[in-house]
């Protein structure tokens, strides 16, 4: 950030509101913000960002050009396929295991079981996240203590995937059967099956407790709760529970791994985080991290659920073994019980409440359900309150406390919104709840409280210690509010003319953040070609969200020229510039401040380039449709001169190259306001859903197109999570749901029309004003529907999902 150029006021809509806001610990938390004058651009000064770009890869993916992980086969005459052995027991220490039949079977190539060379013993974390990794070590490659049904105990190689799946089937394996606990309560109490012995976990996180199956315990507080729940004040109590949810990737996990001519290991693979997963296997394997190479080709959809290293150490195992490639493609049954899915949790929220409607006092407690490992187990948990809770920043007193159990389920990680969409159910579930026993307008009753321009977010730097303050310099929540009222017609409902049928609508705030702060780095760089192109790569990656695109709308702003005269490379780690990965809403946020930064690097030698070729100052030049003009005397050169200038002048040549690295403190918030208009027959307790509106604030939208298109996905998970039952289990642990047909995921004409507005706001700490979109309206759609309920016949349901049996029973216990 230039420190010549004046500060810009951060007004998330007006001057004034900056102006009028009280000087009060600004001096370490500033409002206003030191941003370059070329970061605040008004709209119709702006060429190719706020731009409905077309998708880069959109042509690909439609016409089958595009390749995924799976794809790459064809490239390796003499590949091998994986299929792995899955404990069929919850609990348990392998004893035997036979694979004489297997390894007799024609085209078996190799079969590893823990013992194997091949096999690294070394504890890990499959958690994608930064370095020291803040998940316990508590995982093997292939387990002889296995804790769920579905731990992995023995992998095959084989010419075909028919030869591997019989050979998987030919292994028998013995067990020494454990008892075993599938419930978080009673996995905490102190007689319940314990699951990790004494030394079975490095890397240890804070509150642990294994004797109570606790992988950690986190708390934080501001000010005095209990003298808050102790005083004069209404206290509410509400107790809420969310769904074991998949990530219902359509593209399953995939890995290829093979060594190349160099004796260096490639693995090409579908994941959000290249670099971690690089990281993760040099420890695992003890290989030096420059002997790894990872790849990743189009994603087909991560949600979070590739934000980890879930299957790559198998293929990598197999390929060592026998010395050939090997492919490891999880089946769709894999993808419900052996790889990752949303934490399921049982979340209590309690206020303190004048008879005014002052909230004196928020405290959040929730236990969340982490299965059988810790991977994300307590980030995820600390998001709980560290997202909602926030949004309520002029509460002079918040508690947050949570539990993170191990029991004998399968493996939970990060998913959309992590640990948000839990945390903002509870909390705006039971905040409409107090305003209804109160007697209160539910909107009035959140707009008295909500965060607002110029706000300190003590709430959210509450178990993070000093500096994990953040400043408010943009928030669009207001506005937000209103347009979703009138686009969901609030104002203006009818009731239907049948007595026995009732509409009501129910509304939810949400707030997320852009990043983690503190803890992200991205990093780009741009190489200009002879004729005025370039090759940008970029470590961000893209899972589908459209990332390759908004990088090449903010690296074409910056240098003036059109978007298709850049070509982008991302997510390799042998040719691209570092970057954490796609994970915590920061891909534009940090990834693209790092390839605004290359590109203005670029810039500044382009401008050099062409003072010299238009013998005038670099400071009266610009650039702009592949040209650098003049703005005093209006000639111009165009950037493919000034390409062939640089690369053969006479005198001086010279390979222009930009670079840019970022990372933050900063994580500024994007905000959202859901609507939900609902029909309920108070007869059967069924109920239809009209319409879904959210309003979200995103700052400026690199490509409006593209953030609608994340914000409806975005919203339609978070429907599921409201109507679906998500991933069932049986006694045993067991997941009752195979495939996608006995799984509920709402399909298109089971999913009410949802419309999407963007509120555009300026951060002046994201490139061109922008911060995050893609998770914030993942949180929202549950508390809106039972908000929603709750307005039509009056009662309230608090356990997901919604359905017409839990109305009707909570209809009749209402009669009785």
């Amino acid at each position: 950030m230039s420190e010549d150029d004046e500060p810009a006021k951060a007004d998330g809509g007006t001057a004034s509101q900056s102006d009028a806001v009280e000087d009060k610990g600004f001096e370490e938390h500033p409002l206003e913000w030191d941003e370059p004058e070329n970061n605040n651009k008004a709209p119709d000064e702006r060429d190719s960002v706020s731009h409905r770009t077309e998708k880069y890869d959109d042509r690909k993916l439609v016409t089958g050009q595009a390749k995924y992980t799976a794809d790459y086969e064809e490239r390796y005459p003499d590949l091998a396929y994986a299929a792995v052995v899955r404990s069929e027991i919850p609990h348990g220490r392998v004893t035997d295991i036979d694979t004489a039949a297997a390894e007799a079977m024609d085209g078996v190539e190799a079969v590893l079981t823990p013992d194997s060379d091949a096999v690294p013993d070394a504890k890990y974390t499959s958690a994608g996240q930064s370095y020291p990794e803040p998940s316990p070590w508590d995982m093997h490659v292939l387990s002889e203590h296995v804790r769920y049904i579905g731990d992995p105990v023995a992998a095959v190689a084989a010419e075909d995937r028919t030869t591997a799946a019989a050979a998987v089937e030919a292994i028998e394996v013995s067990y020494e059967e454990y008892d075993y606990v599938t419930d978080p309560e009673d996995a905490f109490g102190e007689d319940a099956p314990q699951l990790f012995d004494d030394g079975e976990v490095e890397n240890e996180i804070v509150g642990h407790d294994y004797d109570r199956n606790r992988m950690a315990h986190i708390e934080g507080e501001l000010g005095d709760v209990d003298a808050a729940l102790d005083g004069d004040a209404h206290v509410h109590e509400t107790e809420w529970e969310t769904i074991r949810q998949s990530h219902a990737n359509v593209e399953k996990h995939t890995a290829l791994a093979y060594t190349n001519e160099d004796d260096r290991h490639v693995l090409i693979t579908s994941t959000q985080v290249p670099n971690h997963t690089r990281r993760q296997l040099a420890h695992l394997f003890d290989i030096p991290i420059r002997d790894i190479r990872v790849r990743k080709p189009r994603v087909g959809g991560g949600f979070g659920g590739k934000q980890a290293m879930v299957v790559e150490p198998i293929p990598l195992a197999l390929s060592l073994a026998t010395d050939r490639p090997v492919l490891y493609e999880a089946s769709r049954e894999e993808e419900f019980y052996a790889m990752r899915s949303r934490h399921p949790m049982k979340v209590r929220a309690r206020t303190a409440v004048t008879d005014d409607g002052d909230i004196e006092a928020i405290d959040i407690y929730a236990l969340s359900n982490t299965g059988a490992y810790g991977s994300h187990g307590m980030t995820v948990a600390g998001n709980v309150g560290s997202k909602p809770m926030p949004l309520y920043s002029k509460v002079p007193n918040a508690r947050f406390e949570a539990d993170i159990v191990h029991t004998n389920t399968p493996q939970t990680g990060a998913m959309r919104g992590y640990g948000a969409p839990q945390g903002t159910l509870a909390l705006e579930g039971h905040l409409d709840e107090v305003a209804r026993d109160l007697g209160l307008d539910p909107i009035e009753f959140r707009r008295r409280h909500h965060m607002e321009v110029g706000d300190l977010d003590e709430i959210a730097g509450m178990m993070g210690g000093e500096g994990a303050n953040r400043r408010i310099r943009s928030c669009g929540l207001s506005e937000c509010i209103e347009r979703g009222i009138d686009a969901i017609g609030y104002d203006n409902l009818e009731q239907p003319e049948d007595g026995h049928l009732h509409r009501g609508i129910g509304m939810a705030l949400s707030a997320q953040g852009t990043g983690v702060a503190g803890d992200e780095l991205g990093a780009a760089q741009i190489m200009m070609n002879e004729d005025g192109s370039f090759h940008l790569q970029v470590g961000g990656v893209d899972i589908g969200t459209g990332a390759d695109t908004a990088f090449l709308q903010i690296a074409a702003e910056v240098l003036g020229c059109d978007e298709d005269d850049i070509i982008v490379t991302s997510s390799d780690t042998d040719v691209t510039p570092f970057d954490y990965g796609a994970y915590a809403s920061s891909t534009t946020y940090i990834s693209g401040m790092a390839v605004k930064k290359a590109a203005e690097d670029a810039k500044a030698r382009i401008l050099d380039w062409g003072a010299r070729l238009l013998d005038e100052p670099v400071e009266d030049l610009e650039t702009g449709d592949g040209t650098v003009y003049s703005e005093t005397s209006g000639d111009s050169v165009t950037l493919e001169d000034i390409g062939y200038e640089a690369a053969y002048g006479d005198t001086e040549r010279e390979h222009i190259l930009g670079k840019g690295t970022h990372c933050t403190e900063e994580s500024p918030p994007p905000f959202a306001a859901q609507f939900a208009d609902v029909t309920v027959d108070e007869t059967t307790g069924e109920f239809e859903v009209h319409k879904l509106v959210v309003a979200v604030d995103c700052g400026v939208a690199i490509n409006p197109g593209m953030a609608e298109g994340q914000i409806e996905g975005a919203n339609h998970m978070s429907y599921e999570m409201a109507v679906s039952e998500g991933i069932t289990l049986d006694d045993e642990g067991r997941a009752e749901v195979t495939d996608f047909d006995e799984y509920g995921l709402p399909s298109a004409t089971e999913t009410p029309p949802i419309e999407s507005i963007l509120v555009e706001t300026h951060e002046p700490t994201g490139p061109f004003g922008a911060k995050s979109v893609a998770e914030v309206p993942t949180n929202t759609v549950p508390p809106a529907l039972s908000n929603a309920v709750r307005d039509a016949v009056g009662v309230r349901i608090t356990e997901m999902p919604i359905t017409a049996e839990k109305i009707t029973a909570k209809l009749d216990e209402r009669e009785d």
